[in-house]
């Protein structure tokens, strides 16, 4: 059985994970007939973001922490991360990609990485296996390796900021799949579009798909 390791950056789309993108994934991988871990690492949240007024709130919380919320508990600190057991990294999306994984929320290409996710992607593409990524988070992948192609929907700044990495963005709808096969890159758009949930589930779908057939080959 193939296994992922998903990493997640909290819980909630405006300063964590994604939520239906992260629930849609697992269920995608596990459809696909694999498995998987979730990892998070153990920092805190650049900021609080309360989700039903949209305002930041005067607290501290930990991405590790939150991000169990989604993995039911079921999760593991990202130091603990070990390529040679996963056959493939997938990164759901959400701010928190672009504002805990990474400053991309800030900085743009100019962004750094959270030296946790930085190993962590590196070591996945050394040994050659895929990364898939959703929504926002390519950029995290695409600051990392600064090649390939990827696609983060059609928002015309974020595709240009991209492309400060000195890679490719390719223009896609919901639920298309952009395969760097020479990199092993695997993207979606899902929330970086206008979606519904169905078409979250149908990115989700596509790209654990794309990454089965890889492995398979």
């Amino acid at each position: 059985m193939k296994k992922f390791a998903i990493i997640l950056s909290g819980s909630g789309v405006y300063d964590g994970s994604e939520i239906h993108e992260s629930t849609l994934s697992m269920l995608a991988i596990k459809r696909a007939g694999a498995d998987y871990d979730i990892f998070a690492p153990d920092i805190d949240q650049h900021h609080v973001i309360n989700h039903y007024s949209g305002d930041v709130m005067d607290e501290k919380r930990n991405v590790l922490v939150e991000a169990a919320r989604i993995a039911r508990g079921d999760i593991k600190p990202l130091s603990r991360f070990d390529a040679g057991v996963y056959d493939a990294l997938l990164m759901p999306g959400g701010f928190g990609a672009a504002k805990n994984l990474s400053s991309f929320a800030f900085h743009g290409s100019a962004c750094t990485v959270d030296p946790e996710v930085e190993k962590a992607i590196k070591a996945i593409h050394e040994a050659n296996k895929p990364i898939g990524a959703l929504c926002i988070s390519p950029v995290v992948v695409a600051a990392v390796l600064g090649k390939g192609k990827y696609t983060i929907g059609q928002d015309a700044d974020t595709a240009e900021a991209l492309k400060g990495f000195g890679v490719e963005h390719v223009t896609t709808d919901h639920g298309e799949v952009t395969i760097d096969k020479e990199n092993n890159i695997f993207t979606t758009p899902c929330y970086m579009l206008d979606a519904n949930i169905q078409q979250i589930a149908e990115g989700a779908e596509n790209v654990t798909k794309a990454i089965m057939e890889q492995l398979n080959e």
